[in-house]
Order: structure tokens, then C-alpha cells, then sequence
């Protein structure tokens, strides 16, 4: 079964970022391998309307059958209220909280994402995790891009 990567809105960006995009491109030529699946939110697609048109388009390069889409559902906004209230994250942080709450509604494999301050954070994936086992889902894996691709052996 492949790998489902949910994949949030830095990710995409960063593709074309000049930091990130050795690591963001490598983990798409996954993706077009046919080795994972990337799981795609409404949000994301939302967030996406104002980023310039060569990022809005770079996930139409890729066959339907590469993404899985997901909806924020009333679940998940409540969950991703749960993180706000138990202070893992600000209310600024809302939407950052919507991608984490539906990676794991949706019980994806990894959640992938460049955003270091919010999201791919120790501390902020305990807090994270301690509300998702609180409210009887599971942990949720939380990583960079670097840490889903594969490297050549030396």
C-alpha cells in the first residue's frame, strides 16, 4: 500500500523555494513514481487562490489518481479548536490546527510540512498528540520533507 502523505500549503511553496527545494522536489518525484499518494484538503486548495500561478499550478502536473482529497468537516474544526484551547498553539495558528486535525481524522501516514515555527515542532507535535489521544484519536507523525525522502547508499 503506498504511502499517504498529507501535505499542507508550505509544502507546495516549496517547491519552488530556493531553501526548501531540493528536499520538496525530491518527495514529488515520489509522487510521480507512483510510491505515495498525497492526501489534499479543500483548505489547501483554498489557501493556494492567492499564491502566484506557477504554485497554484504545480499540483495540476500530476494525475488525479496522485491525490486523495479530504473536506474539513465539523470534526475537524472542532479538533483543531481542542488544539487552540488546551494552548498547544494561538488562535492566529487556526488554520495551521485545521491541517493537523484533519491529517489525523483522516489517519494519513505522515503529515509533511516546511513550517517549523507552528507545525513540524517538537514541542508542538507533543502538544498536538497529547489532545488527539485525549479525544480518542490517534498520534499523528509529523515531519520535513528531508525526513520522507530516500538518499542513495554512499
Amino acid at each position: 500500500m503506498k504511502q499517504r502523505i498529507y501535505i499542507d500549503t508550505s509544502i507546495v511553496g516549496g517547491y519552488f523555494d530556493k531553501e526548501f527545494a531540493e528536499a520538496t522536489q525530491a518527495l514529488f518525484e515520489r509522487l510521480k513514481n507512483g510510491e505515495v499518494v498525497f492526501v489534499v484538503s479543500d483548505l489547501l486548495r483554498q489557501e493556494l487562490v492567492g499564491a502566484p500561478e506557477h504554485v497554484q499550478a504545480l499540483l495540476n502536473n500530476y494525475a488525479d489518481i496522485c491525490f486523495e482529497p479530504v473536506v474539513l468537516t465539523t470534526e475537524g474544526k472542532e479538533l483543531a479548536d481542542a488544539y487552540i484551547a488546551e494552548k498547544v498553539v494561538g488562535k492566529t495558528s487556526l488554520e495551521d490546527c485545521q491541517h493537523i486535525a484533519m491529517a489525523t481524522i483522516y489517519k494519513v501516514d505522515v503529515l509533511a510540512s516546511w513550517n517549523f515555527k507552528h507545525i513540524v515542532n517538537l514541542m508542538r507535535i507533543k502538544g498536538y498528540n497529547a489532545v488527539n489521544v485525549k479525544m480518542g484519536y490517534t498520534s499523528l507523525e509529523i515531519r520535513n520533507p528531508k525526513e520522507l525522502i530516500y538518499y542513495e547508499n554512499e
